[in-house]
């Protein structure tokens, strides 16, 4: 049964391209609050980033169309996107490993 909410799925996005150094997380962390997404974004050692993005098919397609386009200094040459399990208790969207 389920409940009256629609069910959030879940994403994980790999951007590659010049996407660390340019204020990349702090605008996927902006549009993730415009959209009501939930999860986190983190940069990774081999220079992607990574996102894990919880919400409705609709939320989760505009956000992939967003991280497409990039903030203005980023280029961005791939957007991977798989399939991923909704993490229970993930409420909020943060940038991870950010001081």
């Amino acid at each position: 049964m389920m409940s009256a909410d629609k069910p959030a799925e879940a994403r994980r996005f790999i951007v590659r391209g010049r996407v660390q150094g340019v204020g990349f997380r702090w605008f996927v962390e902006r549009e993730a609050h415009i959209l009501g997404i939930s999860g986190w974004v983190r940069n990774n050692p081999d220079g992607s980033v990574e996102i894990l993005a919880m919400g409705s098919r609709d939320q989760l397609v505009m956000l992939r169309s967003r991280l497409r386009e990039g903030p203005r200094a980023a280029r961005v040459d791939n957007v991977e996107e798989v399939e991923s399990k909704p993490v229970s208790g993930l409420t909020t969207f943060r940038i991870e490993g950010a001081w």
